[in-house]
């Protein structure tokens, strides 16, 4: 039996506006692609006009993969971490809501344990002044978000964003 890791993994993570969380995950060094989307909530077949409301219970998201020889899953969520607040419950920036919701959907149990780990290594840090208030869920099936979505700050570079990177905390 072989002991090699699989030549791609995913990272499904929310951390409010999802354009913002793309474009800065674009360029990370070992993701090979990123689609964002909706995951989360009870409605099946979620369109954005939907998903605004905050009534569905689905996240903004974001589908990564990542070469794990490249980039650990640690390294992800260590990243996603810097480019959002954590600390607040359903809000990032000027949006506000569920679906802006910082979340980590996790695929297995190490990614679950993984998580747990990195969330108190962040709180540990003082990196942030208040506590995480990132939810760890099971992965449930996502839902690409329609094609304008798809590298949005690609096609508008003037568009809104929330996020950015703030220097890493020392995990």
């Amino acid at each position: 039996m072989s002991d090699t890791k699989l030549l791609t993994e995913q990272a499904l993570l929310a951390g409010g506006c999802f354009w913002g969380v793309e474009e800065l995950f674009r360029t990370f060094p070992g993701v090979l692609s990123t689609e964002v989307g909706y995951t989360g909530g009870k409605t099946l077949n979620p369109r954005y006009e939907e998903v605004k409301t905050g009534e569905t219970g689905h996240a903004e998201a974001m589908l990564i993969s990542f070469d794990p020889k490249k980039v650990s899953f640690e390294k992800i969520l260590e990243f996603f971490f810097t480019m959002h607040d954590p600390t607040f419950l359903n809000r990032q920036g000027n949006d506000v809501g569920s679906q802006y919701r910082s979340e980590i959907f996790y695929f297995n149990d190490e990614q679950k344990v993984i998580a747990q780990r990195v969330m108190q290594k962040i709180n540990e840090s003082g990196f942030w002044p208040k506590p995480v208030v990132t939810q760890l869920s099971q992965a449930q099936k996502f839902y690409p978000a329609e094609s304008y979505h798809q590298d949005y700050l690609q096609k508008n570079p003037g568009g809104y964003t929330c996020h950015w990177v703030r220097n890493s905390p020392n995990t």
